[in-house]
């Protein structure tokens, strides 16, 4: 089996398993359009105030399905044994990092579908056609970046210890610019979960963040070599 398809037959069973799942399809699409609709009710939000609130939430998808999920996912899979079968593959580290960006973004596509019909329902009227490719450059910058970091976490710590730091870290994260504007110039704009919210806010006004997206794709080849090297194949 070449490299290719076996990364494509692993991003297929990740997916089916995620989809499978009640509790991480809680997370991945109830707790982010519970936010939708709720962001734009309680908070004052910057004009337009639906569009700032789904670039936020979009933003904290791809932190749902990409880290938080994967991470705890990992975990259990060494726990259980899994990884170790895994490795008398052709996987191998890639194969696996490539399955689970593959699986990360066809849930991705979901949920951006199911949140922009919900954010339309909500007001908003679209972006422009550099809007929409700037949301898909940044929910795939996202989805490398964060699955690399989950399987940095998930790839050597205890699944118990991967449970209660992943689900911190993910409330950290979207406090720390993911799903709320940050200040001009604020030094978290230089971090990744900064960088990809600030980056979706401004996809969905109908602009790119060149320097967002520079951020986050520096990030994303860092975290990706860390990823390859913290990776343990068993428990």
């Amino acid at each position: 089996m070449s490299a290719l398809r076996a990364a494509l037959a692993q991003g297929r069973w990740e997916l089916r398993t995620i989809m499978r799942n009640g509790e991480q399809l809680l997370v991945s699409f109830g707790l982010p359009a519970l936010a939708m609709i709720a962001l734009p009710r309680v908070l004052d939000l910057p004009e337009p105030v639906t569009a700032t609130a789904l670039g936020g939430v979009l933003a904290m998808a791809v932190l749902s399905s990409s880290f938080t999920s994967q991470a705890i996912a990992l975990a259990f899979d060494r726990r259980w044994g899994v990884l170790r079968m895994l490795a008398t593959t052709p996987l191998g580290p890639d194969g696996l990092l490539r399955g689970k960006a593959l699986a990360v973004a066809g849930l991705l596509v979901g949920q951006s579908v199911v949140l922009g019909l919900l954010a339309a329902a909500l007001g908003w009227r679209g972006t422009t056609a550099t809007g929409y490719a700037s949301v898909a450059l940044f929910l795939a910058l996202g989805s490398a970046t964060f699955v690399s970091l989950g399987v940095i976490l998930g790839g050597r710590l205890r699944a118990e210890a991967v449970i209660a730091l992943a689900n911190l870290l993910w409330v950290l994260m979207l406090a720390g610019g993911a799903l709320l504007p940050l200040a001009d110039g604020s030094w978290l704009g230089f971090l990744p979960p900064g960088a990809l919210g600030e980056g979706l806010r401004a996809a969905v006004q109908g602009s790119l963040d060149g320097g967002a997206a520079a951020v986050l794709a520096g990030w994303g080849i860092v975290l990706a070599g860390l990823a390859r090297r913290a990776l343990r194949w068993d428990g």
